[in-house]
């Protein structure tokens, strides 16, 4: 791939497994297991290419309300993914983090995602960040009551809010300086955010491909990637040739 102006932090909304198992006569549990196996061939090619920062929305705190077997499989799914995979991440140098409202998970799900993210805490290369029983109207509300709880215990004063303050207090502030996305991408044709990041996201810069995640290919990130890199990020200003 021809060197290209990188986004450090890409977020991935990975959508289309039900309909990709739809349109083969599958169960819905295929295409997510598809797209789980998707998500190691993709996260190992942003890796490679440099990207600091990969972040999938695996689960919503809207997911819930999908059939119950279903839900019971997509909670399976991180334990059979670092299971099958976490030699290849460590290998990699890939370090884990998870975004979410991790204490409603069930108890098993909550300590293998527990474990791989303590496994590569070490690990100082690509960051793969699972957003997982993750909401964003959930999460600013809950960034506001901590907020809140921190000016009733003296520890803030209310003038102290702007925009890093809150930032901060929102579960995605793990990421550091790599908290907000450059670079959002939407698989399967739909175009909407779906409760994910809506403050991380603000100038971030989008795209919605067609592709059906467990067929996004190594060639459709590179090319989406191409895309960005052609794109004129100016945060609500001008830069020199636009004034």
């Amino acid at each position: 791939m021809v060197k290209l102006k990188l986004p450090k932090h890409v977020a991935i909304i990975m959508d289309g497994n039900g309909r990709w198992a739809k349109q083969r006569n599958l169960p819905r549990i295929a295409g997510h297991q598809a797209g789980m196996n998707n998500l190691q061939t993709i996260a190992t090619a942003a890796s490679n290419l440099g990207i600091e920062a990969l972040t999938v929305y695996a689960f919503s705190t809207e997911n819930w309300r999908r059939p119950t077997n279903e839900v019971n499989f997509l909670m399976r799914l991180p334990i059979d993914f670092f299971d099958k995979f976490m030699p290849d991440l460590m290998k990699n140098n890939v370090r884990i983090m998870i975004t979410g409202f991790l204490e409603q998970l069930p108890a098993k799900t909550l300590a293998v995602c527990q474990r791989a993210i303590e496994q590569t805490a070490n690990n100082d290369g690509m960051i793969l960040n699972f957003a997982f029983n993750y909401g964003a109207q959930s999460d600013i509300i809950n960034a506001m009551k901590l907020f809140y709880q921190d000016v009733e215990s003296n520890f803030r004063n209310i003038t102290d809010l702007n925009e890093d303050v809150f930032s901060g207090y929102l579960k995605s502030a793990q990421l550091g300086k790599l908290q907000n996305p450059d670079f959002l991408i939407r698989t399967s044709g739909e175009q909407r955010l779906s409760n994910f990041y809506l403050w991380e996201l603000a100038y971030s810069e989008m795209i919605f491909v067609d592709e059906y995640w467990p067929d996004y290919s190594v060639s459709n990130l590179e090319r989406d990637l191409k895309k960005y890199s052609q794109r004129d990020r100016r945060y609500g200003g001008l830069n020199e040739k636009n004034k």
